[in-house]
């Protein structure tokens, strides 16, 4: 007995150390929907041209290089954290509203903002530093509230919430350590219990804005200013709050959602400027006059973790949208993974942010994952932004450097890898708008074969396939 239980403890202490590395990983993006999944295990691979393909979905470390830019650098505090508050009863999950089909407008613009309806909180989100919420994992559970209560007991935790998850498709569980134990020593306990089914740490996101003139992007983009519409379009944007009295979103917010209820909205700079760049109206007219923007606020500080970010997801496709626009980063994790394959298999083309942390910085998340496409940002002169990261994840150049854009009640210069991603989501919908049956394999394939190439010849970590061609990509069906 003994021996077996040091055979136990060794490895358990092993699996601890192998999750506390956080890895990331990526994969290519060709210009068929089944891409290849690239092995970067480490950073030296991550930034080189020849990548080990490789079936797996492995990578580099997850933390942050020196030199990354962040909105803002500091970690805060998300939530307050009150007194603890009673054991959850288990409440009745409501059926979600019925969408309304095609792509119709939602509720009208300054509508009342929606919080998560089946969250059953126990004990509000903490201050966190690092990579990930030091004392929390995130679970699924294939069970009801009693089945939680039951593993929290089985190992020293605690139960903060529990909801039920539609990308997903299980009940997602953040547990509190209470003991101090290390999150990686949780998540090997939780490997060897049958009731749990995924397990992670409880990652921390960044939005990816850098610090920064009329808006460019139409003419780099072959876009007519004048031709431009996504006319009820649905597109999904997770990120900070929203100024949505600024006159360039007038009629164009369909519908709110807020994922962290308890935490005042303190900055509306950043999603202000992505809605706007995508659908707004006026002289700072976006992509794609005429799209629906269904707005899930998750950031504050510029900061947001895994368990927030999943609730926004799961509200954007309740709201039966075509496009998800995810400006941010962060590290691997198999959850978000999982609601992105998800999101992808319903037909939602997925946009995100390949990172501003720089050449030498590990792959960023979600743009690094299959059927995700990864945007990094070009300047007036088609240069790379130079903070932007690179990899072999990297799938098309946008429009991202010193742009005018909507922020706040007014307007201001932006840069970053995050609002080239809005650039592409705007020009998708016009494609979908173009043509409304087009799927979002018919629309990777048409941005890949069409893009203006930039870097070395063919598909490159810099530049992807290159600066997006909207005109080109139009013309092209399958």
């Amino acid at each position: 007995m003994a021996v077996e239980a040091v055979i136990r403890f060794a490895a358990i202490l092993a699996a601890a150390m192998t999750i506390a590395a956080v890895p990331a990983s990526a994969q290519s993006n060709d210009a068929t929907p089944d891409r290849t999944k690239i092995d970067c295990s480490n950073e030296a691979k991550a930034a080189a041209a020849d990548c080990v393909k490789d079936g797996g979905d492995k990578g580099g470390s997850g933390a942050a290089q020196a030199g990354a830019v962040f909105l803002p650098a500091l970690i805060v505090d998300l939530f307050p954290n009150p007194v603890a508050l009673p054991a959850p009863v288990p409440t009745p999950r409501p059926e979600p509203a019925t969408a309304p089909a095609g792509n119709q407008a939602g509720s009208p613009s300054g509508g009342p903002i929606i919080s998560p309806t089946d969250l059953i909180a126990v004990q509000s989100r903490r201050a966190v530093t690092g990579d990930f919420v030091p004392d929390e994992v995130l679970v699924t559970v294939d069970g009801d509230a009693e089945a939680v209560q039951r593993i929290a007991a089985s190992f020293g935790l605690e139960v903060r919430s529990q909801r039920q998850s539609r990308l997903l498709g299980t009940t997602l569980v953040r547990f509190g350590i209470p003991d101090g134990r290390p999150v990686g020593v949780v998540l090997a306990q939780l490997a060897a219990d049958g009731r749990t089914q995924r397990r992670e740490p409880n990652h921390i996101y960044s939005l990816q804005q850098a610090a920064g003139i009329v808006n460019y992007a139409f003419d780099r983009i072959a876009l007519d200013a004048k031709q431009a519409s996504g006319e009820n379009v649905r597109v999904a944007v997770i990120d900070t709050g929203i100024d949505d009295t600024n006159p360039a979103l007038a009629g164009v917010i369909a519908a709110q959602f807020d994922a962290m209820p308890d935490v005042p909205i303190e900055k509306r700079d950043h999603g202000t400027s992505i809605d706007g760049l995508i659908a707004g109206v006026g002289p700072l007219e976006g992509m794609a006059p005429g799209a629906k923007i269904y707005h899930a606020r998750a950031f504050e500080g510029g900061k947001s973790t895994m368990d927030v970010i999943l609730s926004a997801l799961d509200w954007a496709a309740d709201q039966n949208v075509s496009i998800i626009n995810m400006s941010f980063v962060g590290p691997k994790n198999d959850l978000l993974g999982a609601a992105c394959r998800n999101a992808r298999a319903l037909g939602m083309v997925l946009v995100a942010a390949a990172g501003n942390n720089g050449p030498k910085a590990p792959y960023g998340y979600p743009a690094a994952f299959d059927g995700v496409i990864a945007v990094t940002a070009t300047d007036a002169s088609d240069g790379l932004m130079p903070q932007a990261n690179r990899g072999a994840y990297v799938f098309i150049s946008a429009p991202g450097v010193e742009m005018v854009a909507p922020s706040g009640a007014g307007s201001d210069v932006v840069t970053g890898t995050s609002f080239a991603a809005a650039i592409v989501s705007g020009a998708i919908a016009n494609l979908i708008h173009a043509t409304p049956d087009r799927s979002a394999n018919d629309i990777e394939k048409a941005l890949a074969v069409t893009a203006r190439d930039l870097g070395p010849k063919g598909r490159d970590n810099d530049f992807g396939y290159g600066l997006l061609d909207l005109k080109a990509a139009d013309a092209v069906r399958e």
